[in-house]
Parts: C-alpha cells; sequence; structure tokens
C-alpha cells in the first residue's frame, strides 16, 4: 500500500466512524399519553403530568419523549390508536379516564400501563389487587364515582328549593355512566330529590340536553364524571347562564369556568403521579412491582359569582368547609 492509499484509507475510516457511531446511538424511549380531553383543555394537566416524570428524572426531550393523543370525546378511536401504540411506544399513559386504560389493557399484555381511573381497577380487570397489581398495569384510583352522593347532598345544601336535579351523563363512557345510574337513585332519595336522566356524547348532545332540562323544569344539573364534558365546559357554562340552571360537576376546571361549584379529587395531583410512576417504568421498575395508589387529596369547590347570579346564598357553614371560593 502507497503513501496516498493509506492516508486515504484512513481519512475514509476517519469519516465513516462518526457516521456509524450516530447511527447507533439509541433513540429515546417513546410515551404514549391518551386521554378523553381536547388539548387546550389540558394545559396544566400536562404541566403536572411533566412535573411527575422529573421527579422520577426523566425529562421530555431529553432522555425520553411523549406522543399525545387527545381523544376530545371521540372514544371510537381507541381499537386502533392503542393497536399503533403499542407496537412504537415504551409506556402508555391513561390518566383520568378509564376507556382507554381498558383499551389498552385489550391491546397488550406486555407494554407497561400507567392509568388513573374512577373506577376500582380490581373490578374493572385491570389489576390483581391495589398492593400486587401483576402484569403490565399500574396507576392510581381516583373515586370520582364513591363521590356521588357527597356530591349531590352538597348540591342540595347549595340549592335547597331544588327538586328536580337533571343528571347527565356521556352513554359512549359506559363505566361512569354506569357507575353514575347505579349510585346516584338512592342518594337522591335519601335526600327528597327526584333525578330525570338526560345522555350527551357530543356538543350538539349537550345543547339538547339543556332544552330538555328546561322542559322538564329541572331545579339543578348533576354532570357525571367524563374527560368530554370537562372539555366542553364553556358550552356547558354558556348554557346553564341562559336558562339559570345551577350546576354540580366533579372537576375545579368547570368551576373556574363560571360552573356553579365541583367536588371531587385532585385531578392535578392524580396527573403528577401518573408521571411519576411513568417515570419510575423507564427507569426500570416493573408495573406489577408498583402499588396501585389511592387519592387522598379532595376539593370542594364554589363559584360565588355565579352562586350571585343565580340568586344563591351560600350557608355560612357550607362556606367553611370549602376548599376554594372563585369569586
Amino acid at each position: 500500500m502507497n503513501r496516498r492509499d493509506f492516508i486515504t484509507l484512513l481519512g475514509g475510516a476517519a469519516v465513516t466512524w462518526p457516521l456509524k457511531a450516530w447511527a447507533q446511538q439509541p433513540a429515546m424511549p417513546l410515551v404514549g399519553l391518551v386521554n378523553a380531553r381536547s388539548p387546550e383543555a389540558s394545559e396544566r394537566q400536562v404541566a403536572a403530568f411533566r412535573k411527575g416524570l422529573n421527579e422520577a428524572g426523566c425529562v421530555e426531550g431529553q432522555n425520553m419523549t411523549v406522543e399525545y393523543h387527545w381523544l376530545n370525546g371521540q372514544y371510537d378511536r381507541l381499537p386502533s390508536l392503542m393497536a399503533d401504540l403499542v407496537r412504537r411506544v415504551a409506556v402508555i399513559a391513561t390518566p383520568g379516564a378509564t376507556l382507554p386504560a381498558l383499551a389498552a389493557k385489550a391491546a397488550t399484555a406486555t407494554v407497561p400501563i400507567v392509568f388513573g381511573v374512577a373506577e376500582d381497577p380490581v373490578g374493572l380487570g385491570l389489576v390483581a389487587s391495589f398492593a400486587r397489581p401483576g402484569g403490565n398495569a399500574t396507576g392510581i384510583n381516583i373515586f370520582l364515582n364513591e363521590l356521588v352522593a357527597k356530591r349531590l347532598g352538597l348540591l342540595h345544601e347549595l340549592v335547597p328549593k331544588a327538586v328536580r336535579v337533571a343528571v347527565l351523563v356521556n352513554p359512549a363512557n359506559a363505566p361512569s355512566a354506569e357507575a353514575t345510574l347505579r349510585d346516584l337513585p338512592e342518594a337522591a332519595r335519601a335526600i327528597g330529590l327526584q333525578i330525570v336522566v338526560l345522555n350527551a356524547s357530543t356538543s350538539r348532545e349537550i345543547e339538547a340536553a339543556f332544552a330538555t332540562l328546561v322542559r322538564e323544569r329541572a331545579d339543578a344539573l348533576f354532570v357525571a364524571p367524563d374527560a368530554f364534558f370537562i372539555s366542553r365546559r364553556v358550552q356547558f357554562v354558556t348554557l346553564a347562564a341562559r336558562y339559570g340552571i345551577p350546576t354540580a360537576h366533579n372537576a375545579r376546571e368547570e368551576v373556574e369556568a363560571g360552573g356553579l361549584m365541583s367536588y371531587g379529587t385532585d385531578n392535578l395531583d392524580m396527573w403528577r403521579h401518573v408521571g411519576g410512576y411513568t417515570g419510575q417504568i423507564l427507569k426500570g421498575a416493573k408495573p406489577a412491582d408498583l402499588p396501585v395508589l389511592q387519592s387522598t387529596k379532595f376539593e370542594f369547590v364554589i363559584n360565588l359569582q355565579t352562586a350571585r347570579a343565580l340568586g344563591l346564598e351560600v350557608p355560612p357553614q357550607l362556606l367553611a368547609s370549602v376548599d376554594e371560593v372563585i369569586e
């Protein structure tokens, strides 16, 4: 080999080696986050999820990436979406919505799943037990449906003259609808209330439901837990103001938008926990070894401006129990 050939070979090796080294760099693990909300209704939730990731040592864009999928109430997208995700992601995160968690579980027995669900995850078949989940799923139980009677009672205290209460459920979200309608009738009878059940799965159906509750002479509206309903909170507030209807919700965002009251678990805390478990799994933990968490933070929020507009006076003893008053 002459000197020119040697230099050419050495130069070629010097150029080729960095290219090969660059090509062999491992791709950052990808998390697929699926939620029934709309993206514009979820900025604080995403921030809480990222905070949980950071607490576990994961930073989006630095050592992992997240692909966000917002269903905007279109639950029929779930089967095809999950079939795609299970081929590409390291973890599936489904904070605050039961149907995405169930769809993920149906799609894979191997890809880790971190959920935030309102119903009993053992009863749903997501885990074997709270302490020892087994399988590929774990997360947090947020007890929304167990709080139905409490939320209805608070609404009754706020609107003591109410006799007939409309209950709005999303039939596309069967777990939430069924749990609400299972627990609510008995709770209503116990405090002397009549209920009228209404269904809505689209914005047009929400508008039709309000027209129906006015025609049925309902005195108040109880909105079942549903991520799509939360994403439509401005529509709810607009219609409630138009018809002068007091509303009870499960999420504080709905009251911040102008709903009368909410009682439920701390939504942002749940998203943070889902992010934390997602990060731990990316760092090597197994879902089977991470016990299912249970919400310990509950919030009672009242919008006083809305109460005044409806001509309602909040009893002092009730006001004393409120976690946050929105003026």
